[in-house]
């Protein structure tokens, strides 16, 4: 488990922070509500889907009467389509951090590129692909959301969008924790609930996420709580958080 970033406030921006994990982690819905966390704190931020193409691929696949994306195209062009896709995906976002000063969270990073390489096996894909990721800065945080795989596939079967193998979803969940990244990941045990994940991801994000230790005592209850009434009497302002804007 990598060390929690609780440092003093006042520290530097936060300029992009990524989710990164095996499908059905719940990488989506917990990079959503991070993006609504950091703007309703005051700090803007903006979702980012850096998808690879695989699911869009496989859907095809299923149409076409193929079991699935690498059986349509082969391996090496499937690698080869979802490293530039998720390049260009990548790209886009930080060049939006970078006009707009948002903060970038990502739905996915270029580990998720290196451990799907690993997972199907195309090591000599991973040389190539680093080449092309080194551009790109890494995070200031990466959060790995483990679980295990077969909680992973009960989770995909529910949502029905979609099927992958308890062999595809092993693999990668071994493929993250052979990455020479992985020492620097933080890693988040998504066993549990989806409130149950947050409050671990934002337990590590005190440099830029308000606690409830940090609310002075005339502050009222913390976000979703309800408003302390008025002293005059009558409905309480209401004070909208900024919107966090959602980038595909």
């Amino acid at each position: 488990m990598a060390r929690s970033l609780r440092t003093r406030r006042g520290g530097p921006r936060l300029r992009a922070v990524a989710l990164t994990g095996i499908d059905g982690s719940g990488k989506t819905t917990q990079a959503h509500r991070l993006a609504e966390a950091l703007t309703a704190a005051g700090r803007p931020a903006t979702y980012h889907r850096n998808a690879g193409g695989r699911r869009w691929l496989g859907r095809l696949a299923h149409r076409l009467g193929r079991p699935d994306a690498q059986r349509l195209v082969g391996r090496n062009a499937m690698l080869a389509v979802e490293s530039v896709l998720r390049w260009l995906a990548i790209a886009l976002a930080l060049l939006s951090c970078l006009v707009t000063g948002r903060t970038a969270v990502m739905d996915r990073y270029s580990a998720c590129q290196y451990a799907s390489i690993r997972a199907h096996g195309g090591q000599r894909w991973e040389r190539l692909a680093r080449a092309g990721y080194r551009i790109f800065p890494a995070p200031q945080v990466t959060f790995l959301l483990a679980v295990d795989p077969a909680e992973a596939y009960r989770r995909i079967e529910r949502r029905g969008t979609d099927h992958e193998s308890m062999r595809w979803l092993t693999a990668a969940a071994t493929a993250y924790r052979t990455l020479p990244e992985y020492p620097t990941f933080v890693v988040v045990d998504a066993g549990g609930s989806p409130d149950e994940v947050s409050r671990r991801i934002r337990a590590h994000l005190t440099e830029w996420l308000p606690t409830d230790d940090d609310r002075p005592a005339s502050a009222g209850p913390p976000p979703g709580g309800a408003d302390p009434p008025p002293a005059g009497g009558g409905t309480p302002e209401r004070i909208d958080p900024l919107p966090a804007q959602a980038r595909p």
